[in-house]
């Protein structure tokens, strides 16, 4: 049994999860609680109201008296994490072994901790967060080689964690719609590439490896059913669109602030009905494999709205 977390002052964890990481995120909670650290789980909700949730929280927490940090869980833990970070304060990390929850304690304080439902096993994923919890900052780590960091680093590992939630304060966007939205000024003023191989669309790549984007659709623009050799996570930022899963059989009606992920290989087939905006985050090389040609989805989409309105 691993010991209580070390803390100067009380230790309070918020936690919340997407459909894919909610039972990881609930052994979590139920081992948190095993050692009598004070847990509110947020549950399973919309993807981005849950890491907005957990990241204002933990940013905004000035408080003498207790410590918050955040736990949350999605299908690969990538896109939480991306998410809790659009606050100033957030420190969230994606651990998929102990090495990485120590090394991102020592060096970047990370005060959320991101976990994977898809690839990580509770046993795992308990060892993952008991490091977490244990380790102090600037302590020796992996990326230290297990020694004493030098004066010099922890003088530059002290004057990030000052700076970092700083960066961007010059250039916030005032008096505009897309102040309220850390995404969308990601993406302000950048100019998306058209994607050849599909009209209508248009990407702009924000980071890679793993990936994030932003994705632009005209109203009336139609994907063909395809599928990838990876899953990837989505949230609409602005827009209305339908997503279906040929595979599964299931179609999702998606607008502002809807999340959707898509397992690997899964063909699927969309529909926008308005000019739409999306992030969207994955981990390998883009690939798109059609499944159709754009006919014959349009084909289908129209069968299928005409079936659906009867």
């Amino acid at each position: 049994m691993a010991e209580e977390a070390p803390s100067k002052r009380p230790l309070k964890i918020i936690a919340g999860a997407d459909s894919f990481g909610c039972s990881l995120k609930d052994a979590l909670v139920s081992h948190l609680r095993s050692l009598n650290i004070d847990v509110e789980d947020l549950g399973t909700s919309s993807y981005y109201s849950i890491a907005a949730d957990v990241g204002s929280r933990v940013s905004s927490s000035t408080s003498n008296s207790e410590e918050i940090r955040g736990l949350v869980a999605c299908g690969t833990g990538v896109g939480v994490s991306i998410f809790a970070n659009k606050f100033p304060g957030v420190f969230a990390a994606t651990c998929l072994t102990p090495s990485d929850a120590q090394n991102a304690r020592s060096i970047n304080n990370s005060n959320v901790l991101a976990v994977s439902g898809m690839s990580t096993s509770p046993d795992s994923a308990i060892e993952i967060l008991d490091t977490w919890l244990n380790t102090p900052f600037k302590s020796p780590c992996p990326a230290s080689d297990s020694k004493p960091w030098p004066a010099e680093i922890e003088s530059f590992l002290d004057n990030s964690i000052q700076e970092m939630p700083k960066i961007g304060g010059a250039n916030k966007i005032v008096d505009s719609e897309e102040a309220s939205c850390a995404i969308c000024c990601l993406v302000k003023n950048r100019e998306l590439n058209p994607i050849d191989i599909i009209p209508g669309g248009s990407m702009k790549i924000l980071r890679e490896t793993p990936t994030s984007a932003i994705v632009r659709f005209k109203a009336g623009s139609v994907e063909p059913a395809h599928h990838h050799t990876f899953g990837h996570d989505l949230v609409v930022l602005w827009g209305k669109k339908s997503v279906w899963n040929l595979t599964k059989e299931k179609r999702f009606d998606l607008t502002g602030g809807d999340y959707l992920f898509t397992p690997a290989g899964d063909v699927h087939r969309v529909k926008y009905y308005e000019d739409t905006e999306f992030l969207i985050t994955w981990d390998g090389h883009w690939d798109m494999f059609f499944d159709e040609d754009l006919e014959a989805a349009k084909k289908a989409v129209q069968q299928d709205l005409e079936k659906g309105s009867e």
